[in-house]
């Protein structure tokens, strides 16, 4: 199983995130969550279930929100 929520906490800290915005709907993830990289895969949606989990790591480190 990949481990896509570990994967992307790893790149956050990396500091691989440009930007993050919440979307009404992206593919059929509604709400979503979308975090934008500055290395492929450039995106990547979060499901409104884990919000609170990402919020908090953001809380942590300065991201850009647009």
């Amino acid at each position: 199983m990949y481990p896509y929520h570990n994967k992307i906490k790893s790149r956050i800290l990396n500091h691989e995130l440009s930007h993050y915005e919440y979307v009404e709907a992206y593919k059929n993830i509604s709400p979503c969550l979308l975090l934008h990289f500055i290395t492929e895969p450039k995106i990547r949606p979060i499901r409104e279930h884990r919000f609170k989990e990402y919020e908090q790591l953001f809380a942590t480190i300065l991201i850009e929100k647009i």
